[in-house]
């Protein structure tokens, strides 16, 4: 019984395997030509830039089975998705013989040359996306007569495309009634937007920013109806936003004309809009006041007004909006005090309301935004700086708070400790300007990374605790009147010592960009510089030798305080330093010898000190000019156009060691002499007896 059940299985598994082998025999896999054209696609990416694929993509396999390809039950091939390879090399138009291909991404990759027409005007193809490539050509080379094509999304962004984006964009195109996304953005694009998309009856998605597109948007684009998105950030659009335009294309979500050349007032018409969820007009000309009808556009999630001129008191504005998330009203003319609504809008995670001439103080409202995470107010009027610290201390997902350029002339609150901001990141009171101490409460913000208190009449000493913020990596104290010795435990802080240390920072974006000067932004805190700023204090004693410990620093900045001594060597281990600025003090002797290792410095500065010897030479010192050296008089070089023949340095050293030996010659001197005196006098009383006893024995001997 036991051998019948044994051969049974055995009889059933063959049959297993022998079904297995009919199903993956050729007979049943891709067909002899589509595998042909998708080598020939192999075959034209450049040799390195296609090893991935070269492991999968072989020939006498089954091409159902390759890396990428998608095929149907016929075993045609439908997609082919390959994002993200690395491929290099040029898109081969053997693609569009796919017959039932209908999917290509090739997105994220180092493709270069043209995009195939064949592509554009397959006879199947519904979505093709090439974006983030090196394509070029113009988009007129792909023009057609034969009848529209089935395409419903093209992503072509980040690219190299150019040409005139005029009306010439294919017909063939704009004709299909399926036709439901167009991504032209970050290209080459010039000219007007063209009048012929309104053709796109089906059109839900119109992306082309960051290209040259210029003139004012055409009113046969708010034809399409359809559209919910309309993207044309970047580009150099003029004209006035027409509210009756606008209010025709009820299905919007998205609204992104931010960064043009746009003047005119918002129009009352946004209100009817009521599908919208981001409005984003920044950087643009725009001004007037903000229409009361905003409130009604109860779905709005993010709103960017950033960089205008609008006017009026925000507070007339209802923005109670449950699920606004982040609002910019930064840079305009903005009066009043903040308004009241806004402290409603429970899911508020960003505000910035940094330079406008709001006044006044915080509600004690601002406590139920729970969501807040990001709060910039530099830059305004605000007063009571210890209320609104006070105040803001509720909101307990808070990480990022500017409030510089504020509180004038008021006392920094010198509370010892604040219950709150546990999660506080960044902090930034500068410029006010505010007198008092660093005050103790700030070594309660443990996890504080970012610290500035620059521009402020701060007195009295650096607190040594402030090694203790651990993960501490950008501090600016500077320009306040801070005084005593730069303490060795500042070179004790945890971040700058080791990379390791560095890598623990969170590489999430921030909610907003940071605007730390009008030309540089940080949507990462990790991309903030390592810095060290105390310029422009009083600080006096020497640059402790601790600091060689800081090696993640990037920025060092002691210039205008009193500090003496010498350079100290081990400055050369600070190998990241990009900015070092000591001048404006009173420093002595001659640089280290190894300062030439700081090989990523951009700006030197070490005027107005009493250095002396040659100048470092090599590497990025050839770069520096004379005004990193001025007013130390006795500094010489090829720089200072003042030869070191013996160079002040070798002097000064030659006569330091002469001085300390001239005991030790001196001595030398004397005993020698004195040892060649009594030598002589041995020598010479030697031979007086020597002649003596000569004269004796003949004598002796008579």
């Amino acid at each position: 019984m036991l051998q019948h059940q044994q051969k049974f299985i055995m009889t059933f598994l063959g049959l297993v395997v022998l079904l297995l082998l009919t199903f993956a025999s050729p007979n049943s896999s891709c067909t002899g030509k589509e595998q042909r054209f998708l080598l020939d696609f192999l075959a034209q990416l450049s040799h390195g830039g296609n090893s991935g694929l070269n492991m999968s993509w072989v020939h006498g396999t089954d091409c159902c089975a390759w890396e990428g390809v998608t095929c149907r039950g016929d075993n045609t091939v439908m997609g082919i998705s390959l994002t993200s390879k690395g491929l290099t090399g040029r898109i081969s138009p053997s693609l569009g013989n796919l017959s039932g291909l209908m999917n290509l991404n090739l997105s994220h990759n180092s493709l270069h040359g043209s995009l195939p027409k064949e592509l554009v005007l397959h006879s199947t193809i519904v979505v093709l996306d090439v974006s983030f490539n090196q394509l070029e050509g113009s988009l007129q080379d792909l023009q057609s007569l034969n009848p529209g094509p089935p395409l419903q999304v093209l992503n072509i962004s980040s690219n190299f495309f150019t040409g005139q984006f005029t009306g010439e964009i294919p017909a063939s195109i704009c004709v299909s009634p399926s036709f439901t996304e167009l991504d032209l953005s970050r290209n080459q694009f010039s000219s007007n937007i063209p009048q012929g998309l309104d053709d796109c009856s089906m059109l839900r998605v119109l992306k082309a920013g960051h290209n040259n597109l210029s003139g004012i948007l055409p009113h046969e684009l708010f034809r399409a109806t359809s559209l919910e998105q309309l993207s044309f950030p970047n580009n150099g659009l003029h004209g006035v936003l027409d509210g009756s335009q606008v209010v025709k294309l009820s299905n919007l979500t998205v609204l992104d004309l931010g960064s043009n050349g746009l003047s005119g007032e918002v129009p009352d018409s946004i209100g009817q809009l009521r599908r919208l969820e981001e409005l984003h007009l920044g950087n643009n000309n725009m001004s007037g006041e903000l229409p009361l009808t905003i409130g009604n556009c109860t779905n709005l999630r993010y709103i960017s007004l950033r960089n205008n001129s609008f006017t009026g008191d925000l507070s007339k504005v209802n923005f109670t909006l449950l699920d606004l998330s982040i609002a910019d009203f930064s840079m305009n003319y903005f009066t009043g005090t903040i308004p009241e609504s806004i402290y409603a809008c429970n899911n508020l995670i960003a505000l910035r309301l940094a330079y406008n001439n709001f006044h006044g103080q915080f509600s004690s409202k601002i406590g139920n935004l729970r969501s807040l995470s990001f709060l910039s107010l530099t830059n305004n009027s605000l007063t009571n700086i210890e209320d609104v610290i006070q105040t803001l201390r509720r909101c307990k997902n808070l990480t990022t708070l500017l409030m510089g350029s504020n509180f004038k002339g008021e006392i920094m609150p010198q509370v010892k400790s604040i219950d709150g901001f546990q999660n506080l990141e960044v902090l930034s009171i500068d410029t006010c300007p505010l007198v008092g101490q660093i005050p103790l409460w700030l070594s309660k913000l443990t996890k504080l990374k970012i610290l500035d208190l620059s521009s402020n009449q701060l007195t009295g000493s650096i607190p040594s605790w402030i090694s203790r913020l651990h993960f501490l990596f950008f501090l600016d104290i500077s320009s306040n009147r801070l005084l005593g010795d730069i303490p060795t435990a500042l070179m004790k802080m945890t971040m700058l010592q080791a990379e390791m240390n560095a890598e623990k920072l969170d590489p999430e974006f921030l909610e907003l960009p940071i605007y730390w000067t009008p030309s540089r932004q940080y949507r990462l805190l990790g991309a903030f510089p390592a810095a060290l700023h105390l310029g422009n204090n009083k600080f006096t004693g020497t640059i402790p030798p601790e600091i060689g410990q800081m090696k993640m620093l990037m920025y060092l900045n002691f210039s205008s305080n009193s500090l003496s001594g010498e350079i100290p060597q081990e400055i050369c281990n600070l190998t990241s330093l990009q900015v070092l600025d000591f001048s404006n003090n009173q420093l002595t002797g001659a640089f280290p010898s190894t300062l030439s290792e700081l090989h990523f410095l951009s700006t030197f500065n070490v005027s107005y000190n009493e250095l002396e010897g040659p100048v470092p030479t090599g590497g990025q010192f050839d770069t520096f000019s004379n005004s990193s050296y001025i007013g130390n008089p006795n500094l010489c070089g090829d720089v200072l156009s003042k030869h070191c023949s013996t160079t002040p340095r070798d002097q000064t050293f030659s006569s330091r060691q002469h001085s300390s030996r001239l005991p030790i010659i001196f001595g030398v001197i004397f005993g020698g002499l004195s040892a060649l005196a009594l030598l002589a006098c041995f020598l010479i009383a030697r031979l007086v007896y020597n002649d003596h006893t000569e004269n004796l024995v003949p004598l002796q001997r008579r």
